[in-house]
């Protein structure tokens, strides 16, 4: 194994093979790209993931960020360094338009691209992945004064970004936050503000790296009386600066740190705004606007977070793999002595390889396939599909990214629990993923509520259309068609589940939302893994023997066998309506 990270070979085959990529270039708004400009991206990636990102993997998680006697966060300087190339390489400006210095990278080349960055070093791939949607953000909705000042900086790698929203009182619940802000006057970046409030979680709120740090805040505006508006339509959005333009130091200081289990070389924070005179901060867009233009901020980060996750579990997958491979232990059932073999040899060892490939490759397919609905631009049934697949990118990737983590420390054994091997880590590291930018619980009452049960479904109708399409072709051939019964009986099982949904009281359908998405996501991923085996499946046919094909083939045909009959078992109790969890009491407990 050259490094543990995603194989550029698993990234062709996702990209060109199946996603077919290389169409898109040669024409609006991709025609500076080709199969070379993009190969040589993703060969650079590799690069610098390898011989920057990675040899810092275990000293950012050691050496944890700490407050200095002035207050201000400090973190590893090698986080910086592999960011300043980062920068250098013109990775944070590459999907931006040519005209705010980037080189207008397809979205997919993108994540392709993060998807090595976070495999290496997830902690210090998380401070630009927050800067670029930052930047983003700032260049869709503010004004070309805002985006030249706040967001220029921030696409050239010298300023990094982060999404103030939760607060100590107010997690998921952004509709109880208490962060205000004031008026206090105007200049020529727009209505300014003074802010005051706390904000909390906020990953890379302070640190050593940056000339300075934009901070995006949630706040309320109060109303003539001195109120707050209740509810999610009084929030806005406001650019809060750690430096202001002027140089002088805005009034934003860190009340703490938070000490996590893993991803520590992101320093998350405890905010204070306003604890003198109020932090000075610029409206972005109208008055009420903020949640709505935080969404695509938010939306990016999960399927970023997915792409994380994916990534951190396919790295836990290629060091179990490779220790399998070396580890002497045992023998075969059938034999009465000689040597011991590789663990490799043993079924319940492939059983655990066999999930992890299924869960980490699969999740790599759906934040891929995510992202590649992003670059279809104006296309208004890839924009249903993307917002009906968000809340699965994020999760199904999240979820069973870490599920290939735990798997990893079992096939190491008592190896794997100590700080000697990575897969220790990376399991710490990737156990936040189900938890930020909306937990599975937030992310499944989306999907249901919001997606799913509203009529028309137009996202549900979509899907429906691609997933019949594939069963129909891959019915054609004698290796895949069991599977393709397989999944459209799974979905026509969903799809009536949705229907019973719709018959009852939202509070009452919404009661079992994790264990629908549960099944939804893996209806989902069944789909794409028969996707990638149809491709699989015509090139054995071409090529003959191909150890790369038929190992495609042979992850497909394990979901199949031990995920896919999960379905019926989350929906079991979604049909039913049970109240077994909602109708308990917390004197039981």
């Amino acid at each position: 194994m050259s490094h543990p990270l995603i194989p550029r070979r698993d990234l062709d085959f996702l990209l060109y093979e199946w996603l077919k990529a290389d169409l898109s270039y040669g024409r609006p708004p991709y025609e500076d790209h080709s199969r070379e400009t993009v190969d040589a991206v993703l060969d650079l990636s590799e690069r610098l993931a390898v011989d920057l990102f990675l040899p810092h993997y275990k000293q950012a998680d050691q050496c944890e960020p700490f407050q200095d006697t002035s207050g201000a966060v400090q973190v590893p300087q090698a986080i910086g360094d592999a960011l300043w190339q980062y920068a250098r390489a013109g990775l944070f400006s590459a999907g931006f338009p040519s005209e705010l210095g980037g080189m207008n990278l397809p979205y997919l080349v993108h994540a392709a691209s993060f998807s090595l960055f976070a495999a290496a070093n997830l902690a210090t791939s998380a401070y630009a992945m927050l800067t670029i949607a930052n930047a983003r953000l700032i260049v869709t909705y503010g004004t070309q004064a805002q985006a030249q000042q706040f967001a220029a900086p921030q696409i050239e790698g010298r300023w990094f970004g982060t999404m103030c929203l939760s607060e100590p009182q107010a997690g998921s619940s952004l509709a109880d936050i208490r962060t205000r802000a004031v008026v206090d006057g105007d200049d020529e970046f727009g209505v300014r503000y003074r802010l005051t409030g706390n904000k909390m979680w906020i990953s890379g709120g302070d640190q050593s790296l940056s000339e300075n740090i934009i901070h995006l805040v949630l706040a309320k505006v109060p109303a003539e009386d001195g109120t707050l508006i209740e509810g999610t339509k009084g929030i806005s959005l406001f650019i809060v600066p750690k430096v202001l333009p002027d140089g002088r130091r805005n009034d934003v200081t860190v009340a703490g740190l938070n000490h996590k289990m893993g991803y520590r070389g992101t320093a998350n924070c405890l905010l204070n705004f306003g604890e003198t005179s109020g932090a000075i901060g610029w409206m972005i867009g109208e008055p009420g606007q903020g949640l709505r233009q935080m969404f695509s901020m938010m939306n990016e980060a999960r399927i970023g977070v997915g792409i994380g996750a994916a990534a951190v579990g396919y790295r836990g997958y290629r060091h179990a793999l490779a220790y399998a491979q070396e580890r002497l232990q045992g023998r075969k059932p059938e034999s009465k002595g000689g040597p011991p073999v590789p663990i490799i040899e043993h079924a319940d060892v492939k059983r655990m390889l066999l999930s992890q490939k299924a869960y980490a490759e699969g999740a790599l397919a759906l934040c891929l396939y995510c992202a590649k609905l992003v670059d279809e631009h104006g296309d208004e049934a890839a924009a249903d599909l993307l917002s009906l697949l968000t809340p699965i990118a994020k999760t199904w990737a999240s979820e069973y990214g870490l599920a290939a983590n735990d798997l990893a420390i079992q096939v190491h054994g008592g190896y794997g629990y100590t700080r000697d091997f990575d897969v220790e880590q990376l399991y710490r590291d990737n156990r936040l993923n189900p938890i930020h930018e909306g937990t599975t619980g937030v992310q499944a009452m989306d999907l249901l509520a919001r997606k799913l049960l509203p009529e028309p479904a137009s996202g549900m109708l979509v899907l429906r259309q691609r997933v019949n399409a594939t069963s129909h072709m891959a019915s054609e051939f004698p290796a895949l068609a069991p599977h393709a019964e397989s999944l459209m009986k799974a979905w026509s099982e969903i799809e009536s589940a949705i229907e019973v949904l719709r018959d009852v009281p939202r509070p009452r359908a919404t009661d079992n939302a994790v264990p629908f998405l549960q099944a939804f996501g893996h209806g989902v991923a069944a789909w794409l893994w028969l996707e990638q085996a149809l491709v699989a499946n015509r090139a054995l046919d071409k090529a003959g023997a191909n150890a790369f094909y038929a190992g495609k083939l042979q992850a497909c045909r394990f979901f199949f066998d031990f995920e896919l009959p999960r379905v019926p078992g989350w929906l079991a109790a979604v049909v039913a309506l049970s109240d077994a969890a909602s109708s308990a009491t917390p004197d039981i407990f």
